[in-house]
């Protein structure tokens, strides 16, 4: 059986299973600042702590949901050193292959705490590689609502 074979029967195994839970992350007023200048989304509602105060239905500034969504393979853990070796044996390239399904349930407020749960949702052969479907749902400290539900797609090769 080849690498890529091995891996598929692994992780087919742990369909429907959630595979890992990260370490809590804070989000910061700086660190949303820091993203809506790298992406030029300068919107008052993530940048303008007074205006939405007044202005926002949250009462506060809140993340961009593509921060949200920028931070997966930090939550995740996904490029970690060692990381890739261990989940991935006999792999030597992992590529994100892009996502099927993003929403953003609730907003994530300066202060709040984001951790990822993952689970696998399908694993398939992709040439001579493996492609992998998880379920990422990112959770907000003391919030029912996730902040992100997406189903990352990733695709190794041996």
């Amino acid at each position: 059986m080849s690498a890529a074979e091995q891996l598929l029967s692994s992780y087919r195994e742990q369909q429907g299973q959630e595979i890992a839970v990260g370490e809590w992350l804070l989000i910061d007023q700086a660190r949303i600042d820091a993203f809506a200048q790298a992406t030029g989304d300068l919107q008052w509602i993530h940048i303008d702590p007074q205006r939405a105060a007044v202005e926002s239905p949250y009462q506060s500034t809140i993340a961009h949901g593509f921060l949200t969504l920028s931070l997966l393979p930090l939550l995740t853990q996904a490029n970690a050193p060692g990381q890739f070796e261990k989940n991935y044996p006999g792999m030597r390239l992992r590529v994100n292959y892009g996502l099927n399904k993003v929403r953003f349930p609730a907003p994530v407020k300066p202060g709040d705490r984001l951790r990822a749960r993952t689970s696998v949702q399908a694993a398939a052969m992709a040439g001579n590689g493996v492609e992998i479907v998880y379920l990422l749902t990112i959770e907000i400290d003391g919030n029912d609502k996730p902040a992100c539900v997406a189903e990352q797609v990733v695709r190794v090769y041996p």
